[in-house]
């Protein structure tokens, strides 16, 4: 199992990077040629969604990619530490309700890297979160 990992500053500027590498790790790893742009557009997404994050809730932490190369499949793993709390009110206006719009706009992106990919996982709680996403490679 090869892995390749990838931190930078939480800046939209750096997004483009990440998607460069993640292409170029997921056709040494056997992605379908084919699959390489939806790779790239779900990095990207799930990258610009990290570096919101961090940056509303003005996290200096790296955004963490990781890109996996197992046998059958190639995962890319994207980490951010902005913490998820369960408010004890989510409606309009109350104490601890969330940001509508911005919860607008995350439940968008996740929904475009659902879209692009079949095998993804998201997990978040108050230390951070993570999308993982997989992709069958060919020998």
């Amino acid at each position: 199992m090869a892995t390749v990992e990838l931190r930078f500053s939480a800046l939209p500027e750096h997004v483009r990077t990440a998607r460069l590498v993640a292409a170029a790790v997921a056709r040494r790893a056997g992605v379908d040629e084919a699959v390489l742009d939806e790779v790239r557009l779900a990095v990207g997404e799930a990258c610009t969604r990290a570096v919101g994050l961090h940056q509303a809730a003005g996290i200096t932490a790296p955004v963490r990619v990781a890109l996996v190369e197992e046998e059958k499949q190639f995962s890319i793993e994207v980490g951010d530490e902005a913490p998820r709390v369960v408010p004890a009110a989510v409606a309009g206006g109350r104490p601890g309700a969330e940001d509508p719009e911005a919860e607008g706009e995350d439940e968008m992106g996740l929904a475009v890297i659902s879209g692009l990919v079949d095998d993804v996982e998201v997990t978040a709680d108050e230390a951070g979160g993570l999308i993982r996403m997989s992709w069958p490679t060919t020998p």
